[in-house]
């Protein structure tokens, strides 16, 4: 029968995949009233633990109820958990306004709560928009608004921030402290362990399917000593004021301050003023939730696959390279002795010779007409004089002819006349 709590039991909680342990004999409860984180290494088993807490996964041993019952025995269990284990349950082409009104249809809640869940989430100018084309961060505000429709009394959130812009974890933040401010349950899983820490009241940290620390974040915090860092100006003399105060629970640092445990600032300043040391440096170092997350779950990682970061890069088989051998060394002639060479010495450059101008223009001299000497004409007849040479270009006032004639003209183009003599002139009988 449901108590009506909001507590969330789990006690003696087991599961095995096969011959796997996931999850060993966990057991911690989650009160009304607060943000509790659930941490732990990947692999740890935190997504089975909160499968088996909303009836998703059968545990082989141990139970996990809500309100005194097994997720399975509640009735209308949407109206009590509100949960978000993935953002991509989501049909891509139906609108974020029909998607949640597919939910309150079966939960018997009216539509306009599915209007006003997108506003809270900050999705309500998006309710006519297809789930396809939403971004990751407006997926996990869609998860959300799921989640709240039937204004549960838990919430089960597995990594509620992924996605989520800077804006949106402020909102996120601030509207999970008001939820159990309000008397809910709240369990958040996340890896964001600085976002975590300003969120949560109360911490599960597990590991290899076990419980490493259950309880409130500030009694863990109690747990891990705080220490303070002195920068002194004479270490001896400062540890023996400490000592002599009561102090003694003190480590030297490699870089020459000293770590004291168990003071506050105040009482390591007085001790050094009383003294007389003076003081360079004085550091109240705090223990983060990241801290104190490693020094709980070091080297411990539970399901095969996961394993620390770090190691040396290990060669598959198959593959090798080359082993390197060492040639011996061998004999190397000298090579012979060259004289080092030697810079001549510096000569001044010769000075350049003094300008000279150009000698003036002088037109070029006029070309003498070249005279053709005229063809020779062809002989005369047998026995005919030959022919008078040309008169002289320099004397006599000749006029020389050439002709083409017959070949039995003469030398004048007429016809040669036996009875001329040799100057042209006609003789007698």
């Amino acid at each position: 029968m449901q108590d009506g709590s909001g507590r969330i039991v789990v006690q003696n909680l087991s599961k095995n995949f096969g011959p796997i342990p996931a999850v060993q004999n966990l057991s911690f409860q989650v009160e009304p009233g607060s943000v509790t984180g659930f941490l732990g290494p990947n692999g740890a088993g935190k997504t089975t633990t909160l499968r088996m807490i909303l009836g998703l996964v059968t545990p082989t041993s141990g139970t996990a109820t809500i309100n005194g019952e097994p997720f399975a025995r509640l009735g209308n269990p949407g109206r009590i958990v509100g949960a978000v284990l993935e953002a991509q349950g989501f049909h891509p082409g139906r609108t974020a306004l029909n998607h949640l009104r597919v939910y309150t249809a079966a939960m018997g809640i009216a539509d306009s709560r599915a209007t006003e869940v997108l506003q809270l989430v900050g999705l309500g100018a998006a309710a006519n928009r297809a789930a396809g084309a939403f971004s990751l961060g407006m997926k996990q505000r869609l998860a959300l608004a799921t989640a709240l429709l039937g204004d549960p009394q838990v919430l089960v959130l597995d990594e509620p921030a992924n996605g989520l812009d800077p804006e949106g974890i402020a909102w996120l933040r601030q509207f999970l402290k008001a939820y159990a401010a309000a008397g809910r349950t709240v369990l958040i899983s996340s890896h964001l362990l600085a976002e975590v820490e300003q969120t949560i009241d109360q911490v599960v940290i597990v590991s290899r399917g076990q419980t490493m620390f259950y309880g409130r974040l500030d009694d863990l915090r109690a747990s891990q000593q705080a220490r303070v860092l002195v920068t002194p100006a004479d270490p001896g003399a400062l540890a023996n004021a400490l000592q002599a105060a009561g102090m003694t629970n003190l480590s030297p640092l490699p870089d020459g301050r000293i770590a004291v445990v168990g003071a506050s600032v105040q009482q390591v300043g007085d001790a050094a003023a009383k003294a007389g040391v003076a003081l360079y440096g004085v550091q109240e170092e705090r223990v983060d939730l990241e801290q104190l997350f490693f020094r709980l779950t070091n080297g411990q990682y539970s399901a095969p696959g996961f394993a620390p970061p770090g190691g040396s890069y290990q060669q598959p088989g198959g593959f090798a390279q080359p082993v390197y051998q060492q040639q011996p060394p061998q004999y190397q002639q000298q090579p012979q002795f060259q004289q080092p060479y030697q810079q001549a010495p510096y000569q001044q450059p010769q000075a350049p010779s003094p300008y000279q101008a150009p000698s003036p223009y002088q037109p070029p001299q006029q070309v003498q007409p070249v005279v053709v000497p005229p063809a020779p004409t062809a002989p005369g007849a047998p026995g005919e004089p030959a022919p008078a040479p040309p008169a002289s270009d320099f004397g006599g006032d000749a006029d020389v002819t050439q002709t083409v004639s017959d070949p039995t003209a003469g030398p004048s183009g007429a016809t040669a006349d036996p009875k001329q003599d040799p100057n042209g002139q006609g003789g007698g009988n």
